[in-house]
């Protein structure tokens, strides 16, 4: 990841995002902000990578059925980190050789 990035780039990489989640969701930016509450201009000057109120960012999160993903955008510090990984259903589990014990044989046994 680039440290040189600016406020600016985020928030014209985070516009873009939206619009393409937006898109694929079939919405107008009239239906996103109706669905969020909020004015059809903030939608707008999202997209465009102006800057908004971070009230009016989650709303839109929010409407898209993006708002769970705060933990990835922010993780919750007191967790492990495997507790982010996830384990795909039907995972096959590690399973143990079953110890196979001999029995002990004298000379003259068969």
């Amino acid at each position: 990841m680039n440290s040189f990035r600016t406020s600016e780039n985020y928030m014209q990489t985070l516009g873009s995002r939206i619009k393409a989640y937006r898109i694929m969701k079939g919405m107008s930016q009239q239906d996103l902000a109706d669905k969020a509450g909020i004015s059809g201009r903030s939608i707008s000057r999202l997209e465009q990578g102006t800057s908004v109120q971070t009230e009016t960012l989650f709303k839109i999160l929010e409407a898209l059925d993006l708002g769970d993903n705060i933990d990835v955008l922010v993780p919750d510090q007191s967790k492990r980190p495997s507790y982010y990984l996830q384990k795909p259903v039907g995972a096959p589990q590690r399973v143990r050789k079953q110890k196979v014990q001999k029995q002990f044989k004298w000379g003259d046994e068969k």
